[in-house]
């Protein structure tokens, strides 16, 4: 019997547009599947919402701060 406890990978954004896709995808490549994405954006005013948004993934779990 294998372990593969869950595996939390925090990403606290803001106006991180620039890295913010490469650093997605990068987890999401990763070997070992037994993990979830929490997203944290700080009231950023790029296109952070966006291209969080564009992934698809029931892993990825998104909060948006309101101040």
């Amino acid at each position: 019997m294998s372990f593969n406890p869950l595996v939390s990978v925090i990403i606290n954004c803001y106006n991180s547009e620039k890295f913010l896709k490469y650093t997605i995808e990068s987890v999401l490549l990763q070997k070992y599947k037994n993990f979830e994405i929490i997203f944290w954006d700080n009231c950023s005013t790029d296109k952070s919402k966006k291209i969080i948004n564009s992934f698809k993934d029931s892993r990825i779990k998104k909060y948006f701060s309101k101040r």
